[in-house]
C-alpha cells in the first residue's frame, strides 16, 4: 500500500491494526431434560433474555429426570468453556461436588425450579404452596365423599417431588411433613403411591397399576401435567374418567388445555420462562459488576381451574392460557 494512502487511513482511524472483537457474557443453562415442555419453555426464556442482554448461552440437559451424570459432565464442560454463571434445574444431590468445584473457580451457580445445596441463589416456584393450592381445591371439590387418593410422584429423594406431594397432603387436610423434608407424607386416605418420573407413559403405567389394586380411587394427585395426561389415558381406558378428580402442577399451555377439556380439574401454574429470564439477567449482572445474586426469589404460582370452588382463590382457563408458563 502506498505511503500516502497509509497516512490517510491512519488519520481517518482506518489503519490496518486488527479490530478488537467485543466479548459477550457467556452463561450456561442445564435443565433436567430437553423434552419436557416445562424445560423447553425455560430454555426459550433464557435464550430470549440472552439475546436481549447481548449474552451467549450454552445449553445442556439430562436424558431424563434423575440423570445427574449428564448434568455433572455439562457443568464441567461449561466451566472449561468460560461461563460466568451456570443456571441449573438439578436432577439430584450428586451434582453438588461439581457445583462447589466450579464456584471455587469464580463461577456463579443459580438453581432454577429445584433447590440444590450450595447454589448461590434459587429462582423457583414455592412448590410446597403449589401443592397446598391443589390439595385445598381437591378437598373442597370432593366434598363429603371419603377420599381414596392415588399420588403419582416424581422419584424418591427429590425436593420438588417431596414439596409438591407434601403440600398437596397439607392442603387436603392430611398430616404431612414440612417443606424441608424429603420424606413423602402418608395417610390411610392415600391408597396408592407410585413414581412417574414426570413422564406420561410412566404415569399411565402407574395409574393402571393403582386402578388394578384400588378401582375405587376418586382423587389423583400428579407431580406434573405429563404424568396427569398419562393418568387420564389410564382412567379413560378403565372407563373411570368421569368419576375421578385429577389435580396437578405446572400450568403449561398444554396442561391448561387439559384443564379446559376436563382432563385435569385444577393445576398450580408456575412460570419457568420468568425463572430463566431472571437467571440470565442475574448472570449478566455478575459478569459485568461482580455482584452475586443470593437467596430465594419466588417466581410466583396461581391456581388454574375449569370450575372455581367457594373459598379457594383461582384463575380461570382464559387467564391460565394468557399466562401459561410466563408468556406475556
Amino acid at each position: 500500500m502506498h505511503y500516502k494512502t497509509l497516512c490517510l487511513l491512519a488519520v481517518l482511524g482506518l489503519a490496518t491494526a486488527p479490530a478488537q472483537p467485543q466479548t459477550s457474557v457467556l452463561i450456561g443453562l442445564i435443565t433436567k431434560t430437553d423434552t419436557n415442555p416445562f424445560f423447553v419453555k425455560m430454555k426459550e426464556g433464557a435464550k430470549a433474555e440472552a439475546r436481549k442482554l447481548d449474552a451467549r448461552l450454552l445449553v445442556a440437559a439430562g436424558t431424563q429426570d434423575g440423570d445427574t451424570a449428564s448434568q455433572i459432565a455439562a457443568i464441567q464442560r461449561m466451566a472449561l468453556a468460560g461461563v460466568k454463571t451456570i443456571l441449573i434445574a438439578s436432577n439430584g444431590d450428586a451434582v453438588i461436588p461439581a457445583i462447589k468445584k466450579v464456584q471455587a473457580s469464580g463461577v456463579q451457580v443459580i438453581a432454577l425450579d429445584s433447590p440444590i445445596d450450595g447454589a448461590d441463589a434459587l429462582f423457583a416456584t414455592d412448590n410446597y404452596q403449589a401443592g397446598v393450592l391443589i390439595g385445598q381445591y381437591a378437598k373442597v371439590a370432593l366434598g363429603a365423599t371419603p377420599a381414596r387418593i392415588a399420588t403419582l410422584d416424581l422419584f424418591p429423594g427429590h425436593p420438588v417431588g417431596a414439596q409438591r406431594h407434601n403440600g398437596f397432603m397439607r392442603g387436603f387436610g392430611l398430616p404431612a411433613p414440612d417443606a424441608v423434608s424429603l420424606e413423602l407424607g402418608t395417610d390411610k386416605a392415600v391408597v396408592c403411591q407410585a413414581d412417574s418420573f414426570g413422564d406420561a407413559a410412566k404415569g399411565q403405567a402407574a395409574m393402571e397399576n393403582c386402578l388394578k389394586k384400588h378401582p375405587d380411587i376418586n382423587v389423583v394427585y400428579t407431580i406434573n401435567e405429563p404424568a396427569a395426561a398419562g393418568a387420564h389415558t389410564a382412567l379413560v381406558t378403565a372407563g373411570k374418567a368421569q368419576g375421578v378428580l385429577v389435580v396437578s402442577v405446572d400450568g403449561g399451555c398444554s396442561g391448561v388445555a387439559d384443564v379446559a377439556q376436563g382432563h385435569i380439574a385444577a393445576t398450580s401454574q408456575q412460570y419457568p420462562l420468568r425463572m430463566a429470564a431472571k437467571g440470565v439477567s442475574a448472570g449478566v449482572e455478575y459478569a459485568r459488576t461482580g455482584r452475586r445474586t443470593t437467596g430465594y426469589v419466588d417466581t410466583g404460582v396461581n391456581l388454574i381451574t375449569r370450575t372455581a370452588v367457594a373459598g379457594i382463590e383461582s384463575k380461570d382457563v382464559a387467564a391460565g392460557t394468557q399466562l401459561c408458563w410466563g408468556k406475556k
